[in-house]
């Protein structure tokens, strides 16, 4: 009902006639949209509730109303009549409309603008109209809106696609792996760098706050889009959900049909690992994580785990969580179709050798492959 309001609001304060649409403002689609990203920047009329919820990456946010005029807006319109919320609207807005132009014009200063909102309705159109009426000379507004573009995001692993899981136990460095296999020109997508979490009960400590679900998808997307998908794209064998945010479905799906080249690294390597990783943490946070998977590893380690923890004997506590974490993934993996699973024996963490190694790997397994299709 907010929507329906802003859409009227916008027409009457902005225009104060119907809405007409000039020849320099232009209709586009989310694909049309997506090829301007990069030169003309991209207004997000919406609150800013709306806004921090999900938004198109590197979109600016000039929201028509703030969040508790959007409800007090929305509370006169339901709870008295659609007259008096236009009227207490177009109080809201009126003394607003100068700052919207000077706002538009920091963030495009060759006054080229592409303006959207939740639909793609009138709040969009009339905006750009605003904008064109006080010296704004490209201008475009997406039909369809955010809405539109979430229906892309969510559409968006149809598409073949072929993926290349880089797996292995807990601590086998695949992270720093990843990014190895980046910087030698494979395509990469880091799951856990993008959702702020590194998977585990312990992924969150040292991180940033995590993006909502909403975001993350479109953050994953904005990734995705720059992938060549007629070559592999490499990600890291994840749970569906990485902390609080979930991986969209389809691609989760297509993960685990996909092949998993698995990391074997013996078990005290990737203890060494983790305390590196780990120990620079608060005590506390790595106490708390413990009594997160208390029932798992049981009372005995927990509480042999916190007096490690206490006294700073973190390889013994790495070693008590592993035996948990190794378990928990080899069921995962054995869940799999073993064809599609290939295990490579490593003797450290080193990530530069491990790189190279693993793709030498799966070269020769892609030249196997070829070999068996003709």
């Amino acid at each position: 009902m907010t929507v329906f309001l802003s859409d009227q609001l916008f027409q009457i304060t902005f225009l104060k006639k119907p809405l007409t649409f000039t020849s320099m403002i232009t209709e586009i689609n989310i694909q049309q949209y997506l090829e301007l990203s990069a030169r003309i920047p991209l207004i997000d009329v919406r609150s800013p509730s709306e806004f921090e919820k999900g938004h198109i990456p590197g979109a600016f946010n000039i929201p028509l109303f703030s969040n508790e005029e959007r409800t007090k807006v929305g509370t006169v319109f339901t709870q008295e009549s659609k007259e008096k919320a236009i009227t207490l609207a177009y109080e809201f807005v009126t003394p607003k409309l100068d700052s919207f132009i000077q706002r538009s014009g920091e963030i495009a200063k060759d006054k080229s603008a592409v303006i959207h909102c939740w639909r793609g309705g009138m709040r969009s159109h009339a905006f750009a109209e605003h904008l064109e009426s006080n010296g704004f000379s490209e201008l475009f507004f997406i039909a369809g809106g955010y809405k539109a573009f979430r229906n892309y995001v969510m559409n968006a692993y149809n598409e073949e696609v072929r993926l290349n899981i880089l797996g292995g136990y807990t601590g086998s460095g695949k992270t720093q792996i990843l990014k190895q296999l980046k910087e030698d020109g494979l395509q990469v997508i880091d799951l856990e760098n993008i959702a702020n979490h590194k998977g585990s009960v312990f992924g969150g400590i040292g991180n940033s706050p995590q993006p909502g679900v909403e975001q993350f998808e479109n953050n994953l997307y904005w990734q995705w889009k720059e992938m060549d998908l007629s070559k592999p794209v490499w990600l890291e064998d994840e749970s569906l959900n990485i902390g609080h945010v979930q991986i969209p479905k389809m691609l989760y799906q297509k993960m685990n049909e996909a092949v998993v080249f698995f990391l074997d690294i013996p078990k005290e390597e990737r203890a060494n690992f983790l305390v590196s990783d780990y120990s620079v943490c608060e005590k506390s946070q790595l106490a708390s994580a413990i009594q997160i998977i208390k029932k798992r590893i049981g009372d005995l380690n927990t509480r042999k785990s916190l007096e490690w923890i206490e006294c700073g004997n973190y390889y013994e506590v790495a070693m008590t969580v592993l035996s948990y974490y190794d378990k928990s993934y080899l069921q995962v993996l054995e869940g799999r179709d073993q064809k599609m699973v290939f295990p490579i024996k490593l003797c450290n963490t080193n990530h530069k050798e491990n790189a190279k190694i693993i793709m030498e790997f799966a070269e020769a397994n892609d030249q196997r492959q070829l070999t068996n299709d003709l």
